[in-house]
C-alpha cells in the first residue's frame, strides 16, 4: 500500500471510528518528518517535540472534520509551520515572522546505501553547502528530498508558488552539485536523494 493511500485510510478510521490505533499509526508515519521540519525552524529538539505533539492534539480535536481535509500530510506540515512561527514570534518578541527572515537549520540525514558509502569529509562538505543556502531554499530542499513531499505540497505548506519551489530546489541541487567532486556529479549521488523529482 502506498503512503498517500495509507494516510487516507488512517484518516478515515480516525474520523469515522475515533480509532486510537489509527491515530498512533498516523503519528508513527509522520512524526519524524514533522519533527525534523519543526526543528529546522525553532532549533530546539524539546520545542519541536512539543509543537509536533500539539499538531497531533489538534488532529484529534478536529477528528470529526478530518474528512474535509484533502491532503492530511500537507495540512499537518502547514499546522507545524504555523505553530513554529507563532512560537518564534511569541518567544523572540517579534510581531511577525516570515520564513525568509529565519535562520533555518537544515536537518538532512544520509541514510541510503549511496549516502553511507561517501566519506565523512564529503558529508561535511554537503552539509556545509546546505547550511549556506538561503532559509527558504533549505526548507524546500529538506521537504522535497528528505520528507518526500511534492512540489505542489511544499508550495501549499510554505504559501508560495510551485514554480518558486522548483526554482529554489534547482538552486539547492546546483549548489550541492558544485560542491561535489567531479566523479560524483556523474551520477552516484545525483541519482539518489539529490536528484530532481
Amino acid at each position: 500500500m502506498n503512503r498517500p493511500t495509507a494516510i487516507w485510510e488512517i484518516q478515515q478510521r480516525i474520523a469515522f471510528y475515533e480509532d486510537m490505533k489509527a491515530y498512533n499509526q498516523l503519528y508513527e508515519l509522520l512524526s519524524d518528518g514533522l519533527q525534523r521540519f519543526t526543528f529546522s525552524l525553532v532549533k530546539s529538539y524539546e520545542i519541536a517535540e512539543e509543537i509536533v505533539s500539539d499538531v497531533f492534539i489538534k488532529v484529534w480535536q478536529i477528528r470529526d472534520k478530518l474528512m474535509e481535509i484533502e491532503n492530511l500530510k500537507v495540512y499537518l506540515y502547514t499546522i507545524a509551520k504555523n505553530f513554529s512561527l507563532n512560537y518564534i514570534a511569541k518567544n523572540h518578541k517579534r510581531s511577525s515572522v516570515t520564513l525568509d527572515k529565519l535562520d533555518v537549520e537544515a536537518m538532512i540525514e544520509f541514510r541510503g546505501p549511496a549516502e553511507l558509502c561517501i566519506s565523512a569529509d564529503l558529508v561535511r562538505q554537503i552539509r556545509q553547502v546546505i547550511r549556506q543556502l538561503p532559509p527558504q531554499c533549505k526548507l524546500i530542499f529538506q521537504l522535497i528530498k528528505e520528507d518526500g513531499l511534492k512540489y505542489k505540497e511544499v508550495a501549499h505548506i510554505l504559501d508560495i508558488s510551485p514554480l518558486t519551489v522548483r526554482n529554489q530546489l534547482a538552486i539547492a541541487i546546483r549548489k550541492v552539485g558544485e560542491a561535489l567532486p567531479t566523479y560524483l556529479q556523474s551520477g552516484i549521488l545525483l541519482t539518489g536523494k539529490f536528484s530532481q523529482s
